[in-house]
């Protein structure tokens, strides 16, 4: 025990250090405060009526109606007990609170892959400072991302198994690659896992190459096939969430299109407008090294402070404060500070300036093969991260790359750039250390990288216009607007716009001064130690206090103590109006509301309360998707609220603010028996079908089902009647009585990937209608219908995940013992 603590003393020491930076940048978690996350607040919301019967009956449902009628838990909230991954991130999650979790995770991840690319401790602590402090890593976690921080967290010892095991440490290797890749697909971000992939298949092509030149393919093929087994095991870990994301996706808004009459619906996948929507604009590639080039997030922080030029050019107008002033032009004009290609951001990607100036030195001076990988890997992903900006390769992708077209705001790429550019830039260190080059060449490249990348902060802190327009693409149209507003009087229209671009160009100029001073600091400590004025183990200690001071005053501008709140005030965010209150006193237990006082369709805060019409879901099933934008998009139908179940409407009246409910007198119920049945041909036609029909007297039903349908038998009877006994989200139970056999339309949302109908205990055929909701022919007497959700994906994937697990624990197990024999036989 003694001998393993001393030969591990170092790294222990330095997570133990990783342990004590987090709790001292998140210092309000040891006040029992917790992070005010806008997304995982709005993800309580949407998993409301998950979690009221996880407490009630100790498991989650795997069926939610909450939002948009209903839809899986799967991309929500699912539990996946029989995942060894879920109890590893669990017990994770138990000792370190949110967000030191996710932090600690950036950087233990990367520091082992620095330790495998046998970089001196100490030098791979600041590396893992580096990556974990990017500030991209900081704004997901502001925003409440969570899923993908975990995602991105894992890619560093992915990478780390994968070069073990390259290396010939094949169990080792191969076993670690298995965990980390089980976690990270347990972490349940699949575009971040996906972005990985391509950058290993980049990495495995190199080495595909050098096997081949170095005829070392037998080596290299064992090696491949330990990677592939490891594969299948984290597969296997994870069948019960890649077996039920894979079926639903099929189903999803990143699935094929049911319609052909829309020009604008893509047949599979996202549009492209949509994947798009947030490209990262290629000037602001610059932020990696000067982060508010661009202004930083879209925000008036810096605009409303009494120095700007904005504010004292609205002060001449207003003769006061223009504060009030300066907020509502932003909301009307879009007067602020961030001028980028992107519909708006909470700040920019930035690596670090020390860490984009060793990156060029790396590019110098670094003559391992990884450097290569680096390169091309990251040239890629910034040409991919462009999006609509520099369309020519991102299209490429967006058409003919399998599953590109599943994912939205491509700009996210650059997460793993942000890892790519840290490694290039230790690894210069590296090898400057290494004595491979003369002291006189690694000075000269140093300078030169010094130069590339410090002229031009100095540059653009000397004259940034001459570079930079600091305009936004709606420049145009803001002054058309201002000169407006201000009764066409266009001077003074200019006079404000001519502001803003100053106070954008301050900004700009100010973190130029400041990334050209941590350049400076970076060059000289590098100089000193290559002239050795400094040992290494003191300038590297130095240089890792550097990047770690200039990454942190970045990242406090975007999360920062303000960023949190007690946690009584997280949990109880939203607050029921006097209109929810009224509502939730219906006892019914299951119909919908209709929330017109908000974005419907884009927020999650009446799904806290209601079972609603709308939500916000990245991933909803695509026929709802196409029945909200050929049925609410332009105007509310009426008939398809009412078959919808929709009980309750909420408004807001513009003029006093007040929220009003109106109750709606004709809303279907839970089920009823129509007279008729209209057959459509197809999608396109059923949705016409439904723009106007009477939901209570006939389904519009797509012709393919017509076989599980015999319409001579069938017809209404006044002493027909069904009724829902009893409701849980994944068991509905019915009773009906009929003379005669019926059609019941249920007030359901169809997804036939695992709800199974049955009569009497019988299980029995349903087929959809109305374009999205359940129907079945029933036959004549007093009989009990349920519907159960019991999706195979599900229940057979855990049962796989089980034996993976197991086979992973065992591989896992071998690998050490391997190990530690012969680290034995060595001594």
């Amino acid at each position: 025990m003694n001998n393993w603590l001393k030969a591990n003393g170092i790294h222990l020491a330095i997570i133990g250090f990783f342990v004590i930076i987090c709790f001292v940048y998140f210092s309000p978690v040891l006040q029992g405060k917790a992070p005010a996350q806008s997304d995982v607040i709005q993800a309580k919301a949407t998993a409301k009526e998950i979690m009221d019967y996880k407490a009630k009956d100790g498991k989650g449902p795997l069926w939610t109606n909450q939002m948009f009628g209903g839809m899986p838990a799967y991309q929500i909230w699912v539990q996946h007990p029989l995942n060894g991954a879920t109890y590893v991130i669990s017990f994770i999650k138990a000792i370190f609170p949110d967000p030191v979790d996710a932090v600690l995770l950036y950087l233990v991840g990367a520091y082992l892959l620095f330790c495998v690319l046998r970089v001196n401790p100490w030098l791979a602590a600041a590396g893992a400072i580096a990556f974990a402090f990017t500030s991209y890593n900081f704004i997901i976690i502001a925003a409440g991302h969570s899923n993908k921080a975990l995602a991105i967290a894992f890619c560093a010892p992915i990478i780390a198994g994968v070069i073990l095991t390259l290396r010939g440490k094949y169990w080792l290797g191969g076993s670690l690659t298995a965990l980390f890749l089980a976690l990270e697909i347990r972490a349940n971000h699949i575009q971040m896992t996906y972005y990985l992939m391509i950058a290993l298949l980049i990495f495995i092509g190199i080495e595909v190459y050098h096997a081949v030149k170095e005829k070392k393919t037998a080596a290299f093929g064992k090696a491949l096939s330990f990677l592939a087994v490891a594969m299948v095991l984290a597969f296997m870990v994870n069948a019960g969430k890649l077996w039920t994301t894979y079926e639903y996706g099929k189903e999803s808004n990143r699935g094929k299109s049911n319609l052909t009459t829309d020009k604008a619906e893509e047949k599979n996948g996202l549009s492209k407008e949509y994947a798009y929507g947030w490209s990262q604009g290629v000037g602001e590639s610059f932020t990696f090294l000067i982060p508010n080039l661009y202004g930083g997030p879209t925000s008036i922080d810096e605009l409303v402070k009494p120095e700007s030029h904005t504010y004292k050019a609205l002060q001449g107008i207003t003769g006061g404060d223009p504060t009030q002033a300066i907020q509502q032009l932003a909301g009307q004009v879009g007067l602020q500070q961030y001028w980028g290609e992107k519909p708006g951001t909470s700040g920019p990607y930035y690596f670090g300036a020390i860490i984009c100036f060793l990156f060029v030195f790396g590019l110098l001076i670094v003559r391992s093969r990884i450097k290569w990988w680096i390169l091309s890997t990251t040239i890629l992903f910034m040409l991919l991260s462009f999006g609509r900006n520099f369309p020519m390769i991102s299209d490429l992708f967006f058409e003919y790359f399998p599953m590109y077209n599943k994912f939205r705001a491509v700009e996210s790429i650059l997460a793993l750039v942000g890892l790519m550019v840290p490694v290039l830039a230790v690894l210069a260190i590296k090898e400057a250390q290494e004595g491979t080059y003369d002291q006189k060449t690694l000075v000269k490249k140093l300078t030169i990288a010094a130069g590339i990348t410090g002229g031009f902060s100095l540059l653009v802190a000397i004259m940034p216009t001459a570079f930079f327009s600091f305009t936004a693409e709606n420049h145009p149209q803001m002054i058309q607007a201002l000169t407006q507003m201000l009764e066409n009087n266009s001077g003074i229209a200019q006079n404000i716009a001519s502001a803003l671009v100053s106070d954008r160009a301050d900004i700009a100029r100010a973190d130029a001064l400041r990334s050209l001073l941590f350049i400076v600091i970076g060059y000289g400590l590098v100089w000193a130690f290559l002239n050795k004025k400094l040992n290494v183990q003191t300038a590297v200690i130095l240089l890792g206090v550097a990047i770690m001071v200039d990454m942190w005053q970045v990242d406090r501008r975007y999360l920062n103590n303000s960023n949190f709140a007690s946690k009584s005030d997280v949990n109880n965010h939203f607050q029921p109006r006097d209109v929810d209150t009224f509502i939730m006193a219906d006892k019914d237990p299951d119909y919908r509301v209709l929330d017109l006082s908000i974005s419907t369709f884009q927020d999650a805060s009446a799904s806290q309360f209601h079972k609603t019409v709308g939500g916000y879901h990245a991933a909803k099933l695509k026929r709802y998707q196409e029945l909200i934008d050929n049925q609410f998009s332009k105007s509310i139908n009426q008939d398809v609220l009412d078959m919808l179940n929709t009980k309750y409407l909420i408004t807001q009246d513009p003029k006093n603010g007040s929220y009003k409910m109106q109750r709606n007198p004709t809303a279907a119920g839970h089920a009823w028996i129509v007279q008729n049945i209209q057959f459509a041909k197809d999608a396109d036609e059923e949705m016409k079908a439904i723009s106007s029909f009477d939901p209570k007297k006939e389904a519009i039903v797509d012709i393919r089902y017509k076989s599980l349908i015999d319409t001579r038998s069938v017809g209404a009877d006044p002493t027909a009647f069904i009724k829902l006994d009893s409701y849980h989200p994944d068991h509905l139970v019915y009773s009906y009585s009929a003379p005669r056999d019926i059609i019941a339309v249920f007030s359901e949302i169809y997804y036939d990937k695992g709800w199974n109908m049955y009569v009497d205990g019988e299980l029995k055929p349903y087929f959809r209608a109305d374009y999205v909701l359940r129907a079945a022919q029933l036959k004549a007497g007093n009989h009990k219908v349920e519907f159960k959700f019991e999706p195979v994906s599900y229940y057979m994937g855990e049962k796989i995940s089980l034996a993976g697990s197991i086979l992973l624990l065992a591989g896992l197990g071998f690998a050490f013992y391997s190990e530690s024999k012969q680290k034995k036989k060595a001594a």
